[in-house]
């Protein structure tokens, strides 16, 4: 019992390193439901870290097998001894994990898009995964609420590469789907060199409001789902709303500035959700 204590610990501890990152209204969801977040957001955030920072595919094969033992109950890593306990409590799924290591696996490999379904495809393995999980540990398993999920958090992880655009660049990586760029008469090297132009506007006015649209759509789950999880829901969407104003409100010049939410913003949602004074969920 002390060192599943200690793994949930430690998976904490990640967690709150990378707070950043972290949903600012997951603390809206009950204890019993947070603690076994951590150590799936654990789980995915050393992945990432080895995608990402490392560029090293040997150590994600190797993340995969330990979650192979995992679920047969072979754990050693503190990680997967927390891991362990949630999978078992809830009978999550292994694919979901697996498809986050798809797509883990995906970032180190690929860089450009050609078209948004594929990259709509890349999001059913990196994001679509956690929001089917939350799902499923409140023991929500249907698949017509799945599907409004995964429109969330598609429309989420869209949001998230609109606003890291100056980011990705700085890596090599271009979400931007290639046949977009042709069709807007943007030309790679415009973006490699970051010139802003009108052109580049109308393209990401177009991916702002392809997002947003896609965010709506999933906000039908908000209504379907039940207490605190209703609310965190609730936040999670007007956060993604709120960073795509900003990126409007910058006339959508993501190629040189980066938005980001403040306290501020967070503080404005969260007035404006509770005098039910925001009308668009």
């Amino acid at each position: 019992m002390a060192e599943l204590q200690q793994a949930y610990q430690y998976c904490r501890e990640i967690t709150i390193r990378h707070y950043e990152n972290f949903p600012v209204a997951s603390r809206l969801l009950p204890g019993k439901i947070r603690r076994h977040i951590y150590p799936i957001y654990a789980f995915a955030r050393i992945a990432d870290d080895f995608a990402d920072e490392e560029k090293d595919a040997g150590k994600l094969v190797e993340w995969r097998n330990m979650l192979l033992q995992c679920y047969q109950d072979f754990v050693e890593h503190p990680v997967f001894v927390a891991l362990n306990d949630t999978v078992r409590k809830f009978q999550l799924p292994w694919q979901l994990f697996d498809d986050l290591l798809k797509a883990f696996q995906q970032d180190i490999q690929k860089t450009r898009y050609a078209n948004l379904e594929e990259l709509i495809q890349y999001c059913r393995f990196s994001a679509n995964p956690v929001g089917r999980i939350i799902l499923c540990l409140h023991k929500i398993n249907d698949e017509r609420l799945f599907a409004y999920s995964d429109n969330i958090c598609t429309g989420l992880q869209l949001i998230n590469f609109w606003q890291d655009v100056n980011v990705d660049l700085q890596k090599g990586r271009i979400y931007i789907p290639l046949n977009l760029l042709h069709k807007f008469e943007i030309e790679e090297t415009e973006l490699l060199n970051r010139q802003y132009s009108k052109k580049f506007a109308s393209l990401m006015s177009y991916l702002v409001d392809y997002a947003e649209a896609l965010l709506m759509e999933g906000a039908q789950l908000v209504y379907r789902v039940p207490g605190r999880l209703k609310w965190e829901l609730k936040f999670i969407i007007a956060g993604g709303l709120r960073v795509l104003d900003k990126i409007r409100g910058i006339n959508y010049n993501v190629i040189e500035q980066r938005v980001t939410l403040t306290r501020w913003d967070w503080l404005t949602i969260a007035i404006q959700l509770i005098t039910k004074n925001f009308e668009r969920i």
